[in-house]
């Protein structure tokens, strides 16, 4: 019984760290005197989220945001099922010290390589460009999609993919009209997970985009810490919560998707 107690009162402290910050975000967005205590503002108003809901402030970071993650994420995915197939279909001594090494490429820190990288951007002329920082958003991300994506793919039974080349297809129709449909849920995942960790970077658009415009909202962010003089924490919060609603609405929109499964049992029958 006191084992049982002291269980849920530290799974009640976890579950309080987790809702403070949220229940701050909420309330302050409210408040026009807001701070960073939480507590219930004196008279709700929608004033902060009337300040930051303007071009310069939300709307044109936002688009930029959703291009930036949208076609890097489009690239990962793209590039990550390429790279795992032979890894996941092909037999070789090579192919688990590769896998080993693309894993230990995520465990780099982004700091320590964006020297060299911006160095090199500004001699390919790809400095300040939309192209150029989707495409290292997508190569930073590449090494830990591979492994998602090979993983998925071992689920999918080779007999399908040997019935599709006895009627003549090659590797890539396989690929893209057998293989890729029936892990669905699994490039779900790796869509998630790669499009979550682009919309929340900000180092890496930081160091590459330099024109004001272009910047996305992980970006534009950090000028309510500057650009007032001090900390609009109301506009701060109202601003975030804006933030978060493109990552909310994609996970609540192929939620159903997620919890569906891969189905593949009927798939080898007959």
């Amino acid at each position: 019984m006191r084992r049982r107690l002291a269980a849920d009162a530290a799974l009640l402290l976890v579950a309080a760290a987790f809702l403070l910050p949220l229940a701050w975000l909420v309330l302050a967005s409210i408040d026009n005197d807001a701070t960073l205590r939480v507590s219930a503002p004196g008279s709700p108003t929608m004033d902060n989220f009337s300040a930051v809901w303007t071009d310069e402030i939300t709307f044109t970071p936002m688009l930029n945001s959703l291009l930036l993650c949208g076609g890097a994420t489009v690239l990962t995915v793209a590039c990550a099922a390429l790279a795992a197939y032979p890894l996941s279909r092909f037999r070789s001594r090579v192919v688990r010290p590769y896998l080993l090494t693309v894993l230990f490429t995520t465990c780099l820190p982004i700091t320590a390589i964006m020297v060299p990288v911006y160095g090199l951007f500004v001699q390919v002329d790809l400095i300040d460009t939309m192209s150029g920082t989707a495409l290292f958003l997508a190569a930073s991300q590449l090494p830990f999609a591979i492994w998602l994506m090979k993983n998925f793919m071992d689920g999918v039974p080779v007999i399908l993919e040997e019935a599709a080349w006895t009627d003549g297809a090659s590797w890539l129709q396989s690929l893209i009209r057998v293989i890729l449909p029936l892990m669905g849920p699994g490039i779900t995942v790796v869509m998630i997970y790669s499009f979550i960790m682009m919309w929340g970077n900000f180092f890496v658009p930081f160091m590459l985009l330099l024109s004001p415009e272009q910047l996305p909202a992980s970006v534009s962010i950090f000028t309510f810490f500057g650009n007032y003089g001090q900390v609009v924490y109301g506009q701060l919060a109202a601003f975030s919560i804006l933030y978060s609603t493109p990552v909310l609405l994609l996970y609540i929109l192929i939620s159903r998707r997620l919890g569906g499964g891969f189905a593949l049992g009927g798939a080898v029958k007959g």
